[in-house]
């Protein structure tokens, strides 16, 4: 299981890559890991706002349905919709191509709470 060090990660599995004013959003390798395989994603319309700790989107696997939890508030900026079209993806590169929005930071205060990969790895090793 993969926790890049250069990003950040929500107690909801959703990753967190800063760069400069906008975030890219994922969800994790543990996350895509315990859905299975995924076969269907929902996502917002780019210039829609999001809201820290609340729903933006919503993904479905042969397992389970699962909301996708915004990690920060702010405006959505780009929709990976390569995602939407294939959301198979997820499972073979949630860290890469499969990433789902990207969204201008609206409160930058909101970072802050974000768990380092070593933060992230232990609430996981809690978690089980």
């Amino acid at each position: 299981m993969e926790f890049p060090k250069d990003l950040k990660y929500t107690k909801e599995h959703e990753w967190v890559k800063v760069e400069g004013s906008i975030v890219t959003v994922g969800i994790t390798d543990y996350a895509q890991d315990s859905l299975g395989d995924v076969v269907y994603v929902e996502l917002p319309q780019e210039g829609v706002s999001v809201t820290k700790n609340e729903p933006f989107g919503v993904v479905e696997s042969v397992k389970a349905v699962s909301d996708l939890y915004s990690p920060i508030s702010g405006s959505v900026h780009e929709v990976n919709d390569a995602i939407i079209d294939s959301p198979e993806a997820i499972n073979e590169d949630p860290y890469g191509d499969a990433w789902m929005i990207r969204v201008e930071i609206g409160n930058p205060g909101d970072l802050s709470d974000l768990m380092s990969s070593d933060e992230y790895q232990k609430f996981i090793e809690e978690e089980k």
